[in-house]
């Protein structure tokens, strides 16, 4: 007897494997794998999200709206133009299934976002992974990947896990590059720890014609990533779509109401950059010194390179015996590295003394071998 069947393709993706969270045998565990915020969800949104504990039998606003206007005021934004999802994982998945599909294809960098290959392939089309130059994403050689079948492109800027940015000039030469049946994504989770005053984060291109999208999301910056709240800015007609497809209740009234005074907290996003770009150059500068090639990043984490996939295997499993969880990034092509999160203070001075202690184990062993 035979059973249920799914789509041939669907055997062909692999679950997506999110950072881990636990190690056996270890009380105090400090998690670096998933690019959380540092600073965890803002007082503000802990007491909103408190306070609606007795309301939790109503349905949520099925349109996000109050949620939609205070992300409009934030950042000058139509809410109209605004479609709120849970997390921007599920715009992704929208977004492939109604611009995708069966016949079609779906370009993406060779080392971007996992999701864009599992949410293009469940759609049904053939996701094209382009590769890129130096870890930062190749314009032309996306470009060149484009024909008559292509209908997305998704752009990570900046990229996860590579953690470059791609110049806003280069953005805008992919936009004018494109036909005009492409649809651009420019996924800007990391949007708010980019200091560079050159960058947009995707509004510009958004508000110049209908073929670009923007998505953020509130997992990062705000600490909101069980919450699960993401937006997208984009056409009226791709808005007219999404509100199509998407869940009616999708964003729950509690997360809707962390997200709204997530975006109320006075000073959260300087503080968090500011604290940010502090801790990534100064873990970054004392890995460097103990041997670690770092690669320059501009989201709440970077690559550490370790030369070989043994070493960065070896490098992990010291990292856990420590109770220090970074993420492992062999399903993205860079086995030899480790993506770091920046955490706290005394998180990343963990790691960075963790890390030197382990370089002089490898260094002495390398001497005693000679």
């Amino acid at each position: 007897m035979t059973g249920p069947k799914p789509r041939p393709e669907i055997m062909a993706i692999h679950a997506y494997v999110a950072g881990e969270g636990k190690i056996a045998g270890v009380n105090r565990v400090i998690k670096l794998s998933s690019n959380e915020g540092a600073f965890g969800p803002p007082p503000r949104a802990q007491a909103a999200y408190a306070a609606v504990a007795a309301e939790q039998h109503r349905y949520p606003d099925g349109g996000s709206s109050e949620l939609r206007r205070a992300i409009g005021t934030r950042f000058g934004l139509d809410p109209e133009r605004i479609v709120c999802g849970t997390g921007s994982d599920e715009l992704i998945g929208h977004l492939c299934h109604c611009y995708g599909g069966p016949g079609t294809d779906i370009i993406m960098s060779m080392h971007g976002f996992t999701m864009y290959q599992i949410a293009g392939t469940y759609a049904g089309s053939r996701v094209l992974k382009v590769p890129e130059r130096d870890l930062t994403v190749n314009v032309d050689a996306l470009l060149g990947a484009v024909t008559d079948a292509t209908t997305l492109l998704f752009l990570a800027n900046p990229n996860n896990p590579t953690g470059t940015l791609l110049p806003q000039s280069e953005v805008e030469r992919l936009r004018a590059g494109l036909p005009g049946h492409v649809l651009l994504v420019l996924d800007a989770a990391y949007a708010e720890y980019v200091d560079d005053p050159d960058y947009d984060a995707g509004a510009r291109l958004v508000d110049q014609g209908e073929n670009t999208v923007m998505l953020r999301t509130f997992s990062k910056v705000f600490g909101l990533g069980g919450m699960r709240v993401g937006w997208a800015y984009a056409p009226a007609p791709v808005v007219d779509v999404l509100n199509r497809v998407r869940g009616v209740f999708n964003v729950n009234l509690a997360a809707q109401a962390a997200a709204l005074a997530a975006l109320a907290e006075p000073g959260w996003i300087e503080k968090s950059r500011a604290h940010n770009t502090e801790w990534r150059g100064r873990l970054g500068a004392a890995l460097e010194a103990a041997g670690i090639g770092v690669h320059p990043s501009h989201g709440n984490f970077f690559l550490a390179d370790f030369d070989t996939p043994a070493r960065a295997a070896a490098a992990d499993a010291f990292l856990k015996s420590r109770g220090l969880i970074v993420r492992a990034v062999a399903g993205y092509g860079l086995p030899h590295c480790l993506r770091i999160t920046i955490g706290t203070a005394e998180e990343c001075t963990l790691v960075a003394d963790a890390l030197t202690t382990f370089m002089d184990q490898q260094h002495n062993v390398a001497a005693n071998d000679a």
